[in-house]
């Protein structure tokens, strides 16, 4: 039966406004508001459900009696039964296909009776559009978006989903669902059959480039708190940097969520790392040494070589009066490493990856590291030293510095001078401690400690360091490294082996 022009007039004002709050259009939505307002006391219908800013799980838990109006919408896209024979002739569906759709039916799936959408409902029309502006409308717009309001729009979407028959974040593509055909029945809740439609290709774009836009308006410290929203994060050194500034003033999920992020980046990091530090393992053949005489030892190619003059070719035999053995023996490595960092200012970079370093040469043989980390403090990481993930969750970057306590901690790591590698990373900005430090580090090396100065390992490998520092330093022939740390890897196997 065919709707009155009062009651089709009345729809149109509750799309009106829907179009009007979505768009924001000021006093031509106040006045649609106020219609609506008018229009949802007449049908007796709640306030909530003109407020967009109540999730519609919220909306339906206050007021079940509003469930069979949304309910209605599930029905709109049932196709009707010739449409959906015809359909079936046309996909040409294969006899797996109709067995599921057959095992369905044995499970006692619900099926749904289609109704036309010339069936005009307001009740189901507020629905409609209180779906239409949680999605899409005002609340997804603005400034900055908490975990909260993220979490109650993906629970939108999914009751939209739900309630226009695609499976659970198939419109997010969260399971990979192939995009389906648009849905026959109805072009839409009160709209008229000859309204284009949209594709559910197109319905899929818009909602995955709404939640990345969300998502990247959310506070770091928000995301975290959502397990779903922080496996999407990608870790990266700028990330890193954030969560280790940030991580006293986390708790719960989002702490939990920043020490993945922070381990995985490590490990990565540490993947790389590991290739360019192989090779120190190990170490350098001393050829000073004799061979020794076993058969594991036997140089069976040179042998064979050095021989050859023996070779009869009557009996084809080779005749062998002199065996080679290899040299095996090498030189012993320098048993110690400590490396200093700065943690304060622009060094997180350096913190990073000189933990992971120090744990990488920690795990070679006959190498003992220590690691300590300074600003105004001084904190010992040795005991962490093969866990760079810990020993970052221990380090509080930021402050000052105070290079002559740093060193005055790290001189008691040292047990043999002339054995011993300080590696000391810093941008050198001491100030009044700039020439203290720099007589602690000339003695030092004045021990027989090799001291390798490094001014950046930074990814992009560069920052300021202390000019007037760079001058005394290379004054006593103690050049600062800078650039990437490969520099540093390559500067270590020299010392090492």
């Amino acid at each position: 039966m065919a709707a009155d022009q009062l009651t089709i007039k009345q729809r149109q004002i509750l799309w009106w406004r829907t179009v009007s709050a979505m768009f924001e259009l000021g006093e031509v939505g106040a006045s649609f508001d106020a219609m609506a307002l008018e229009l949802s006391q007449q049908e007796e219908l709640p306030l909530a459900l003109l407020d967009a800013s109540m999730g519609i799980d919220v909306l339906l838990h206050r007021h079940p009696e509003l469930k069979p109006h949304f309910d209605d919408l599930k029905r709109l896209n049932v196709m009707p039964q010739s449409e959906s024979e015809d359909s079936d002739q046309d996909e040409d569906e294969s006899d797996s296909s109709v067995e599921e759709k057959q095992t369905e039916k044995e499970k006692g799936k619900v099926e749904l009776d289609p109704i036309q959408d010339d069936d005009i409902s307001h009740p189901r029309t507020f629905a409609f559009s209180k779906l239409l502006l949680n999605v899409f409308g005002p609340n997804t717009r603005g400034g900055s978006c908490s975990a909260e309001q993220y979490k109650q729009w993906g629970e939108d979407v999914a009751a939209f989903e739900e309630c226009f028959g695609f499976g659970a974040g198939e419109l997010r593509d969260e399971h990979g669902g192939s995009p389906r055909r648009p849905r026959a029945g109805g072009s839409g809740a009160g709209t008229s059959g000859m309204a284009p439609r949209i594709d559910d290709n197109q319905l899929r774009e818009e909602l995955v480039a709404m939640e990345s836009d969300l998502i990247k308006r959310m506070d770091i410290m928000e995301v975290l708190k959502d397990d779903r929203l922080a496996a999407r994060l990608t870790p990266s050194m700028a990330l890193v940097e954030q969560l280790l500034y940030g991580k006293s003033n986390l708790s719960g999920t989002a702490l939990k969520n920043a020490k993945i992020l922070i381990r995985k980046y490590v490990d990565e990091l540490a993947e790389v790392l590991k290739k360019e530090v192989a090779s120190t393992s190990t170490g350098t053949v001393d050829r000073s040494v004799p061979p020794r005489r076993v058969y594991r030892n036997l140089d069976l190619k040179r042998t064979v070589w050095k021989n050859l003059h023996n070779f009869n070719p009557k009996d084809e035999r080779l005749y062998v009066d002199q065996l080679f053995y290899k040299h095996t023996s090498q030189k012993e490595l320098n048993k110690y490493l400590i490396v200093v960092v700065d943690q304060s200012g622009s060094m997180v970079s350096a913190m990073v990856q000189c933990a992971i370093l120090a744990s990488i040469f920690a795990s070679l043989p006959r190498v003992k590291v220590s690691l300590i980390a300074f600003d105004t403090n001084v904190i010992d990481l040795t005991q962490w030293v093969e866990d760079p993930f810990e020993s970052l969750m221990r380090t509080n970057l930021g402050g000052g510095n105070d290079g002559p306590k740093a060193m005055e901690e790290a001189r008691t790591h040292i047990t043999d001078p002339t054995r011993t590698t300080m590696v000391w990373i810093s941008d050198f900005y001491e100030f009044h401690n700039d020439k203290p430090l720099f007589e602690m580090i000339k003695a030092v090396k004045q021990t027989g400690v090799h001291f390798i100065p490094v001014g950046s390992v930074s990814g992009t490998g560069y920052y300021s360091v202390n000019e007037w520092f760079k001058k005394a330093l290379k004054s006593i022939g103690l050049p600062v490294l800078t650039g990437n740390i490969k520099k540093l890897i390559k500067e270590l196997k020299k010392q090492l082996n």
